[in-house]
């Protein structure tokens, strides 16, 4: 299967910053007026931890303070370039994609449960030598991120969690579901932008077709589809996360670390009092709501969520 976007194939890191695909990023973020270090580190690479290979994008200096980005489902670790970018130059990044997504291996099991995919980023913190991290999970990556603080308590130095938590609409995660499954193969790529701007009118079209290319690869037929595990899997899949990835308020007072809950003001996923509910909960919870943007709040409004996001870094 063709892939439409670079990335390392081999054990040795590729330097993205000579590529197309980095020019037309930094294009992206200048017209969104988010600023970025002229001269920064950023290489596509691969590991191998848990019997499995990983693609994962770092950016920055290793000996600066690391933060992991996990990307919600259905997404790659490219669903954080801009704030990467960002940021690259004040930290040391990491943003794998998670198993069965992007260009990672597909689960030989077939688990993707929280407790898989926290396993894998304890792994691969690990494997980098990296301890008491930031981690950055959005919607499933959130749930990987606070099943990882409660399974390895003291691993973690804060978390950001964004729009998600223990109470999610049914009625928006039925909205999500649909667009996955509506989304699994298309004709041509024009297909896919048009139902991609219609399902997030926050972003542009010059940014939906930037991104394209990371989360879709074109089969010998010909047909695009989306860059995850596909087949009967999915359905096992639903099953495992909805039988093990239970998370409830009460889960909340076991994370003792600073907790920064993101969430979209046009969420249809998570709700304001849902969100402000388990702020409280948390004993070192705050709450910060980004105007402008639904569930995928740090695409949708970048600028928006660094301002959000920069002072709890910082703080």
């Amino acid at each position: 299967m063709p892939y439409l976007n670079q990335f390392s194939s081999s054990n040795d890191p590729l330097d993205m910053t000579t590529s197309s695909e980095f020019l037309s990023l930094c294009e992206s973020a200048n017209d969104l007026g988010i600023s970025h270090a002229d001269d920064i580190r950023y290489v596509s690479r691969n590991v191998v931890v848990r019997h499995q290979r990983f693609h994962l994008l770092e950016w920055g200096d290793p000996s600066l303070p690391t933060l992991l980005f996990l990307h919600g489902g259905n997404q790659s670790a490219h669903s954080w370039d801009l704030v990467s970018l960002h940021l690259a130059d004040r930290f040391h990044i990491i943003a794998p994609d998670q198993r069965g997504h992007g260009d990672s291996e597909w689960a030989r099991d077939a688990d993707y449960s929280s407790h898989a995919m926290a396993a894998d980023a304890h792994a691969i913190l690990s494997q980098f030598n990296i301890d008491q991290p930031i981690v950055i999970g959005h919607s499933m990556g959130g749930m990987n991120t606070l099943r990882l603080a409660l399974e390895q308590p003291n691993l973690l130095d804060r978390l950001v969690l964004v729009d998600v938590g223990p109470e999610l609409s049914d009625a928006g995660a039925k909205t999500i579901r649909n667009f996955v499954i509506d989304n699994r193969e298309f004709d041509d790529l024009e297909d896919f932008i048009q139902n991609v701007q219609k399902y997030d009118p926050y972003r542009s079209r010059e940014h939906i077709e930037r991104t394209v290319k990371y989360n879709l690869l074109q089969r010998a037929d010909g047909k695009y589809i989306s860059k995850r595990d596909h087949g009967p899997r999915l359905a096992t899949t639903q099953t495992q996360r909805e039988q093990s990835d239970r998370f409830s308020l009460s889960d909340a007072s076991s994370i003792s670390q600073p907790t920064l809950v993101i969430r979209g003001a046009d969420s249809n996923l998570f709700s304001p009092e849902a969100a402000q509910r388990f702020a409280e909960a948390l004993p070192q919870g705050q709450l910060e709501t980004v105007p402008d943007s639904g569930h995928n709040v740090h695409g949708q409004n970048t600028s928006g969520f660094l301002a959000a996001l920069i002072p709890f870094l910082t703080s």
